[in-house]
This record gives C-alpha cells, sequence and structure tokens, in this order.
C-alpha cells in the first residue's frame, strides 16, 4: 500500500481503531478533541497520541485513550534546547512505533505541534494511512515535517501557505472545528446595530501579546464622539495584570465597560456583538467566521512564520475583517478607525456575511467523513462492495 491511494477494507467503522495526535496547545487540541468526539460518536475506537501537557484536554472523553509520549519544540530554541528537543522527539518516536505495532490503528490523524511528529512519523514506517490537519493559513513546521507522507492535508482556509505544489492535489478544505456553542450562532442572524441604538464591541486577547490591546483600546475609545460612547457597550478580556489601568483609562467617561481576565459566557456576548476586535489565531478565527461576526484583526507580530497575519488577511480578503498592523496599533488610528466602523451598519452588515463566506461549517464531521473515505468506507461507516470498488485517487474529495 502506498500513500497514493486510499485503504479499501472489509471491516466496519465500529470495529476499527482511530490514532489521533497532536500539540499541547489548545490550538491543535482543541479540533483534535472534536474529531475524536465526532468518530466515537460513529462507533469508533481513538487512541489519543500527545504529551503531558495536553493529557488534561483528554481526560473526560468517552471512548478515547490517552497515550503520552515524550517531545520537544525546537523552533526558537537555542542549541542546548535544540538538542534537548530532538533527543525527546526520538524517544517520543521510539514509543509511538511501539504503541502503534501494538494497537495498529487503521489510519493516524495528526494535527500539528511537536508532539504530533513522533506517531505521524512512524506511521509512515509502519505502512499506516496518515493525514494532517492544518489550523493556520501557513503549514506549521511539524505538519511539514510529514506532509509528503499524508493521504490527505485538511486544511482551515482554502489556501494555505507552504503546501507544495505536488502536495495540493491531496489537500481537502475541512474547515476548522468549534465548540458547539459557537457552532450554533451559525444560524444566528447578524443584527446590524440601529440609529441611536446600542452598539456592542467585543475585545478579546490572546494568551501572548494581549498587553497592547489593553494598553491602546480603552485610550482609543474615550475619544469617540460623545454621542457613539453614550450608545457604546464594552466587553473586554485583558489579563489580571492590566486590569487596574485599564479600568483607569475608563473611569469617567460615561461608557459601559465590562472588564475581565476571563469571560465564560463568550458565545453569548459574541452572538450579540456588533463588532469584534481581537488577536488573529487559528481558534479565534475559525470562531469570528463561523459566527458571522465583522472583526478588526491585530496579527501578534512575533507568530511562528508570522501565520497570524495570514490568517488575517484570508478573512480580509472575504470581506469578513478588517486588518491592522500592531506598528499602525495607535490610539488615534484605532480611535478614527473604530468611529467608522461604529457608525456603518451597511459595512459591518456586509462584513458579517464575508465573514460567513470564510468559514466552513460543520469542520468535525467533514473531518470524520475524511477519515471514513480514507478507510473506503462509505458515509454510514461501513464496508463497500469491494468488486465494484476502486482506490480514492488523491484529488477526488478535493
Amino acid at each position: 500500500m502506498t500513500t497514493e491511494e486510499f485503504t479499501i477494507t472489509d471491516t466496519p467503522l465500529e470495529e476499527q481503531c482511530i490514532a489521533l495526535t497532536s500539540g499541547g496547545t489548545g490550538g491543535h487540541m482543541f479540533p483534535a478533541v472534536s474529531l475524536a468526539r465526532a468518530l466515537v460518536r460513529r462507533g469508533a475506537k481513538v487512541v489519543f497520541f500527545t504529551d503531558a501537557r495536553a493529557a488534561r484536554y483528554t481526560e473526560n472523553l468517552e471512548g478515547v485513550t490517552t497515550i503520552q509520549l515524550p517531545a520537544g519544540g525546537i523552533a526558537g530554541k537555542g542549541l542546548r534546547g535544540r538538542i534537548s528537543g530532538m533527543l525527546r522527539l526520538a524517544l517520543g518516536t521510539w514509543q509511538a512505533r511501539r504503541h502503534l505495532k501494538k494497537i495498529r490503528p487503521a489510519a493516524v490523524i495528526g494535527f500539528g505541534g511537536y508532539a504530533s511528529i513522533p506517531a505521524t512519523v512512524s506511521a509512515k514506517g509502519l505502512h499506516i494511512p496518515m493525514a494532517i490537519h492544518e489550523q493556520n493559513a501557513v503549514l506549521g513546521r511539524a505538519n511539514r515535517v510529514v506532509a509528503k507522507s499524508a493521504t490527505r492535508i485538511a486544511t482551515s482556509f482554502p489556501e494555505v501557505r507552504m503546501i507544495s505544489e505536488g502536495d495540493k492535489p491531496r489537500v481537502i478544505w475541512t474547515g476548522n472545528p468549534v465548540r458547539p456553542e459557537i457552532a450554533a450562532l451559525a444560524n444566528a442572524p447578524y443584527l446590524a446595530p440601529e440609529a441611536d441604538g446600542p452598539v456592542n464591541l467585543l475585545i478579546t486577547g490572546g494568551s501572548q501579546g494581549a498587553r497592547i490591546l489593553s494598553e491602546i483600546l480603552p485610550q482609543a475609545i474615550i475619544r469617540l464622539p460623545d454621542d457613539l460612547k453614550r450608545r457604546l457597550h464594552v466587553t473586554q478580556q485583558a489579563r489580571a495584570e492590566d486590569l487596574d489601568e485599564a479600568a483607569k483609562t475608563y473611569e469617567g467617561s460615561g461608557i459601559d465597560v465590562t472588564l475581565k481576565p476571563f469571560f465564560d459566557d463568550i458565545p453569548e456576548r459574541l452572538r450579540d456583538a456588533h463588532l469584534v476586535i481581537a488577536r488573529s489565531g487559528a481558534s479565534t478565527v475559525a470562531e469570528l467566521t463561523v459566527a458571522g461576526r465583522p472583526s478588526l484583526l491585530v496579527p501578534l507580530p512575533h507568530a511562528i512564520d508570522d501565520h497570524q497575519r495570514y490568517n488575517a488577511e484570508q478573512v480580509e480578503q472575504a470581506g469578513g475583517a478588517w486588518m491592522l498592523s500592531q506598528e499602525r496599533f495607535t490610539v488615534e488610528i484605532v480611535s478614527e478607525r473604530l468611529a467608522k466602523l461604529l457608525t456603518g451598519p451597511s459595512a459591518l452588515a456586509r462584513a458579517a456575511e464575508g465573514a460567513r463566506t470564510a468559514a466552513r461549517a460543520n469542520a468535525a464531521e467533514r473531518l470524520a467523513d475524511m477519515v471514513v473515505e480514507m478507510l473506503g468506507l462509505n458515509p454510514a461507516g461501513a464496508p463497500v462492495d469491494l468488486k465494484q470498488k476502486t482506490p480514492h485517487v488523491q484529488g477526488d474529495l478535493a
């Protein structure tokens, strides 16, 4: 068997085991967990390979067995860190190979992050069909290691950089899975602010580099025209160490502001938002586009391979967002931009529609469908008539 064709099997999905593997960050783990749940619902057994950081994401997943592997990053490390990371990856690969030989899964699906390399690399050596999912608009470094061996390269965006021309026939745009509460917003219409009506501004910040949002936005918002400030309702997520300073800036402005380091009701606040200001990490962009909410995106400038900028560009090109680089994220520029956006309901409504066009609904189920197709099963997970079945050639599902 080669990676140039899908496996043909007479074993139903209910009798098969699928191995998933992912790095330890939420951006990698959330879509992997979503696929795990989708496969379990269809009757498959799932084994999850990851590192110690990510084990908490799979603790309560019914039907999922988690195997922890040693792994270490290499990018951005010093010499000692790179050596340590490579040694841990080598040990993890040896352990992953040993587990895979024992489990013998029908397929291995990788979601990027260095902790995914041991299982995806081992799958190639053991001739186990393997696919990868890329969350960003740039193929991640771990996924680049195994892309040429992948039967399928699932993407969150219609265009992804650093995928070679030879690999493009195996690309399938599945989208990036989001939590069910956000997915439900796909059917929630966007209602642009009415003249003299309330305007809801939602500001979220990623775990990296959110300080600039807390420093610039309060100053920019209090400079808005008084008639707009009276209508404005601001929900702002800020790091705990930035809350007091942000609150002092807003004090006396007459603006209705809610400041917290964490909101556990983001789906409801996103549903009601007229405009969102955020970083452009993969999970954030996926949620904004599925929900169909217009946004002002400020890419993290030091993200690996500048992937946040390319994420934002994809949504901007679809008409669903406005991108503003961090170097231009000044009080004056932001205040002027917000005054224009928040008093332009038709532009906001068009952007909401543009955001929806950049989304891929039911991404977890699309990924599960991809796995089923890789195994040569019909959409219900049952065997096909092998006498009539021919292998799926690369590109069939594109």
